[in-house]
């Protein structure tokens, strides 16, 4: 391709405290509109907002986790713009001297590593919300949300591709997740991401000009978005047009980025310090003792899962892609030492079902013993690889041990020598000319004769004994 894009994101995520940035109001998720208020967070006359301290050790676990610098001396801005989910008229935000800054995460696409700058992260309150009237021209405005807190993350424009940027998300999400500090739910709006994309010629070293993209909820919208805008742009440059600096909402019913409004720049925003906030200075013994507080993150976790049971890279990836995961995996291989067995089927059957679902792993009804007790059976010769799947399906629907339903529904392995040799038998004598075939060197038909005889079993018989006597059967 003759150009090449240039993706800056800048996410925002809900932090887990109890209560808002600037008040003592619930932050719960759910309630009825307008419940979780009060004259601070609504920006009545002659009130003083006061800084939750959780907000300020989140942010710095945050910043810690990629890698940024934690500036000992930072301010609130007042962010000013009008619009009606904003009661006060005005954001509480950082501008000049954000809380961290000049960090970076490590993403992985198609194989090759690529390191993304973070600019900085900085401490804001959260907007309210408006719910649309679909029957009628109305909005209404929801302010629960108004004061929840929040941090922005934004990034230096080190991606090229809609593949990069979905990686960078989820990364980013990963080890909020880890550190617990946000859920990272799109569709709750406790993880929004909005992007800056400009396009350029490959052998050029200017940046074009830019558009924002928001209402993007999923990662797969973001993709959706950004491929369809960098079409767009350069549908626009090829006919000789221009590109204007604007704001873009992703449609997604449409597959289309359709215009919003001119983008605003940093000094419409009239950003001033907030005069009834005190400046935030920060202690670096409290900084060390935050760093001691941190988890195994995803990179690291990823590593020691490759090393200590050696699995492949890949299998790490995807079991360490959230820490109720990998907690599931080591819990298994704790009650049954076969990682790579384990992995297999957490990765295949279980996470297939979990997605069928949508459900987390945190709600699965199957439990690392339950699993592995399964496992155990199919160790043991109690039942074979293939019933197995049966009964997994069944613990997954009913929570069931495996011993319960294989007792329950008869599906106990066949090992008796003499039992299989009647199958073979019988498979045999029903099919002389396959028989014959086979004698004469069609060799490939032994897997026909396995699996006339696994159905003569109804799947019961052990397949290694089947394998073996049947072998001997036909070289008769």
């Amino acid at each position: 391709m003759e150009y090449e894009a240039i993706i800056g994101l800048e996410v925002h995520a809900q932090l887990l405290t109890r209560s808002k940035i600037f008040c003592s109001c619930s932050t719960e998720f759910g309630a009825p509109p307008d419940t979780q208020t009060c004259p601070i967070c609504l920006g009545m006359p002659g009130v003083l907002p006061v800084l939750n301290r959780k907000v300020v050790e989140y942010t710095i676990k945050m910043a810690l986790a990629t890698h940024c610098d934690i500036t000992p001396f930072c301010i609130f801005a007042r962010k000013n713009y009008f619009y009606p989910d904003l009661p006060k008229g005005y954001q509480i935000s950082q501008y000049e001297l954000p809380i961290a800054k000049d960090g970076y995460i490590t993403i992985q696409v198609n194989g090759q590593t690529k390191k993304i700058g973070i600019v900085r992260i900085h401490m804001e309150e959260d907007a309210g919300k408006l719910i649309h009237d679909h029957h009628r021209p109305i909005s209404y405005v929801d302010f629960n949300r108004t004061g929840i807190p929040l941090i922005e993350i934004v990034s230096e424009p080190d991606m090229r591709t809609p593949e990069e940027a979905s990686a960078y998300l989820k990364k980013l999400r990963d080890i909020l997740r880890y550190l617990e500090i946000c859920d990272g739910d799109m569709e709750k709006g406790s993880f929004r991401c909005d992007a800056n994309i400009s396009i350029r010629r490959r052998d050029s070293s200017i940046f074009g000009t830019k558009t924002e993209l928001k209402n993007m909820n999923s990662f797969k919208h973001v993709q959706r978005a950004l491929e369809y805008e960098i079409k767009r742009q350069t549908d626009i440059l090829e006919e000789g047009g221009e590109v204007i600096q604007e704001t873009r909402l992703w449609d997604a019913h449409q597959g289309i980025t359709v215009s919003m409004r001119g983008k605003e720049e940093a000094h419409d925003y009239r950003y001033f310090p907030d005069p009834d906030l005190v400046p935030i200075i920060i202690d670096p013994q409290w900084i060390e003792s935050v760093r001691k507080t941190l988890p195994e993150l995803p990179d690291a976790k990823r590593e020691r899962f490759i090393t200590q049971y050696g699995i492949p890279e890949y299998d790490a990836g995807v079991l360490t892609s959230s820490k109720s995961l990998a907690n599931y995996f080591e819990a298994c291989v704790k009650e049954f030492p076969h990682p790579k067995t384990v992995s297999n089927w957490i990765m295949a059957e279980l996470m297939r079902e979990l997605k069928k679902d949508e459900r987390d792993i945190e709600e699965c009804p199957v439990t690392p013993t339950h699993l592995t007790n399964m496992l155990k059976m199919i160790d043991e010769g109690i039942i074979s690889g293939k019933i197995a799947k049966t009964v997994f399906e069944e613990m997954y629907r009913t929570g069931k041990d495996a011993g319960a339903i294989v007792k329950e529904k008869g599906l106990i392995q066949v090992t008796d020598k003499g039992i299989i040799q009647r199958y073979i038998e019988d498979v045999i004598n029903e099919n002389p000319e396959q028989v014959e075939a086979y004698k004469q060197g069609k060799e490939k038909l032994f897997g026909f004769f396995i699996g006339e005889v696994m159905k003569k079993s109804k799947g019961k018989a052990n397949p290694k004994l089947v394998n073996e006597i049947l072998k001997k059967r036909l070289s008769t």
